[in-house]
């Protein structure tokens, strides 16, 4: 126990007042703290106050939506959800959303199978060309997407896979995307490799070794390479615009094109609301994995 002595007891009583000099350096840092936090508030509000608009926009009526700037509804109403949800073809925005689900789903699970395989291949192996081999890899990552557009088109047109979701996710499968490969190597280059020659030592196999010491460690990773391929995946509208030509297969992306081209006059809270709507899949997966999200693309930078 902790005995106090009578200097102590009477400091503690009878502290001392603070000097004018103390009292001028906390008001100066409170002032201090109070601009930081309003520039950061204001810069903050300008940043999302585009997407406030956005979903403030959606419970307007067309003639209120450009009356004013601000994004607050005088009257709030449904009608928007209510109208954009039917859409002017036979199809509600439910099948666009499923959709874009069978198009979202196959896609992120190749992209993260397929790049983990590649990039553990290139991080712990030794081959012949390895070197010429990952720089071809890393020059295609400065390749424009456009350029190869034509050449893929003819291929797919002669595989017999043009208006399917084939060509918008089986490149996937067999780590299309150099971009998460090299970002899975710089995770996998920050791993100590005791812990899988251990279990090479217990008898396990590479892919053994891979499944069950490397992926629960390349989480935080592999995570993001999901959470990225999704979030690109439901913003896609060059892909499915090429690829696809049946109305019944759209995606939301074309689909909100698609309301667009339907009538001369706008109906823009129908477009805006529904826009809101296909905003949403992307908000949710990424706050459900917002703390492995940040840890992975974090490690990745710092520990390359």
């Amino acid at each position: 126990m902790v005995s106090l002595s009578p200097t102590n007891v009477a400091a503690q009583v009878n502290p001392e007042p603070p000097t004018a000099l103390d009292i001028k350096l906390r008001r100066k840092s409170r002032w201090n703290a109070a601009i930081r936090y309003s520039l950061l508030i204001i810069v903050g509000f300008i940043m999302i106050y585009p997407l406030l608009w956005l979903i403030g926009a959606s419970f307007k009526t067309n003639a209120e939506m450009f009356s004013s700037p601000w994004f607050w509804p005088k009257e709030p109403t449904v009608d928007g959800y209510i109208q954009g949800w039917k859409t002017s073809t036979p199809y509600t925005f439910a099948t666009f959303f499923f959709n874009s689900m069978q198009i979202a789903i196959p896609k992120v699970i190749g992209t993260a199978i397929s790049s983990t395989l590649v990039a553990y291949g290139f991080a712990r192996f030794e081959f012949p060309g390895k070197k010429i081999v990952f720089a071809i890899l890393i020059a295609t990552l400065l390749l424009p997407d456009v350029v190869t557009r034509i050449p893929q088109y003819l291929l797919f047109r002669e595989l017999g896979w043009l208006d399917t979701y084939l060509p918008l996710f089986v490149p996937q499968w067999f780590a299309w995307e150099a971009f998460f490969v090299f970002m899975l190597i710089q995770f996998l280059r920050a791993i100590p490799r005791e812990m899988e020659e251990a279990a090479r030592v217990d008898g396990a196999t590479t892919l053994q070794t891979l499944i069950y010491v490397v992926v629960p460690m390349l989480l935080p990773a592999l995570v993001s390479v999901c959470l990225f391929q999704f979030m690109w995946t439901m913003n896609d509208f060059l892909g499915p615009l090429i690829y696809i030509s049946t109305v019944e297969k759209y995606p939301i992306s074309l689909a909100l094109k698609l309301s667009i081209d339907a009538t001369e006059a706008f109906n823009w809270n129908s477009i805006l609301a529904m826009t809101v709507l296909a905003l949403t899949p992307s908000l949710i997966v990424f706050f459900l994995a917002q703390k492995s999200f940040i840890e992975g693309i974090s490690s990745g930078g710092v520990k390359g």
